[in-house]
Parts: C-alpha cells; structure tokens; sequence
C-alpha cells in the first residue's frame, strides 16, 4: 500500500530509501500578454501523462510612473466649442463636454464630466448627489443630436427635436466625479417621415449604467 506525502512523493514497501516522484519537472515557460504582466509557468509530469500547471504571477504591480501620468486622457474628436456649434442647448443644459468618436452619419461617442457644482446636485440629493437619470437620458439624446444633426443624415438644429424613450433600464447610480461616457448609434433612418430610431449606451468606467432606445424628429415645428 503506497503512503502519499504533501510534497506529491510516494513510497512502496521495500523500497522506503529511494522515493518515488509522481511529478516530474518539465522546462519553465512564460506567457506576456500585451499590457500585462508577464505570467510564468511551471509544468509538471504525472506518470498518467496528466500534466499539472501552477501560475507564479509577481505580487507587486509595476509602479514606476506616478499614478498621474499612469491614465491617458481621452481624445478629442470634438471640442466644446464645435459642438456649441452643432447643439442649440446652452447652460445649464448642455449636457456634453467632448466627442471622442465619430462615425458620420453613424454613430458618436461622447463624454459628460459629473462635477459636484453640477446644477442639479444640490436638489438631487443634498446628503448623497446622484445625477438623475432623466438627465441621463437628455445627454444621451443630446449625443444622438450630435449624429443627426450632420450632413450625412441631413439634420437640421433648426428643426430636430427628441421625439421619444423606449426600454429605457438604469443599471447604476452615477454620482459626482464620475465620467459618463456615451455611445449613440443610428440604426434605422427614414427620411421621408422624418425619424430615426437609436440605440444609446452608458458607461462609468467600462460599467453599463444607462440603455435605452431613442427616436428623434425632424420636421416643421
């Protein structure tokens, strides 16, 4: 009968001097992945041809680089003034601080820096400010607003109003110092009548906090 150790080695009767490893060393390797830490692995032999893996992955992160200069900023597709020059809202409504991606006629992407001087904080709530979703929902449109109202769709800020909300689903509270980052897609597009219909996402940090689906107007007001 074979007696097993902690350390994976047997022992058979009669033969108690000379141990008997039922795991066998195979060579080192690593795997880097881009933008992370390496991981090294160790392999080793089971006498069944079963192999065993174990991941040594360093303890310390790489901390050279002040956390400062550690985050890169977003991009700057649109700035406040150009899109002061597409949106007719002004203060306190404008609800869109910088467009980091554009796909004409297609999509945009767009950003909204919750600040605690935010208007709306003092009401919404004065013990915990959370930004209020209806609010949500506006700088969503007002993203969508950024797509229709281009050449390509053939918007005008003359004539384009938010027309309606459906499926609208709040899946986090967004509070003061939060990033709300936004992405608006047009997914159907009838010019006759004067619709679009768009999906539109939002995100605090790679969280989904806000979704819903949007249909904007165009016409004769």
């Amino acid at each position: 009968m074979a007696v097993t150790s902690n350390s994976l080695v047997s022992f058979t009767p009669g033969s108690l001097s000379q141990p008997r490893r039922l795991f066998q060393p195979l060579p080192s390797s690593s795997l880097s992945f881009p933008g992370s830490r390496s991981l090294s692995l160790k392999l080793t032999h089971r006498s069944n041809s079963a192999l065993g893996c174990s991941l040594n992955v360093p303890n310390s992160t790489d901390n050279d680089a002040p956390i400062e200069t550690r985050y890169p900023a977003f991009p700057t597709v649109m700035d406040i003034n150009q899109i002061r020059e597409i949106l007719p809202h002004r203060f306190p409504f404008l609800l869109v601080d910088r467009v980091i991606e554009y796909n004409p006629g297609v999509s945009a992407v767009a950003i909204k820096n919750v600040t605690i001087n935010d208007n709306f904080f003092p009401g919404h709530f004065p013990e915990r400010p959370i930004m209020p979703g209806v609010l949500m929902v506006e700088a969503m449109a007002q993203v969508g607003g950024l797509v229709m109202l281009q050449p390509e769709v053939g918007g005008s800020r003359e004539n384009f109003f938010f027309a309606g909300v459906d499926k609208v689903r709040f899946r986090k509270p967004v509070i003061a110092g939060d990033t709300l980052v936004m992405r608006m897609t047009l997914i159907k597009l009838q010019k006759r009548f004067g619709i679009a219909k768009m999906e539109g996402k939002a995100y605090v940090g790679g969280d989904l906090v806000c979704e819903g689906e949007f249909l904007m107007a165009t016409g004769s007001d």
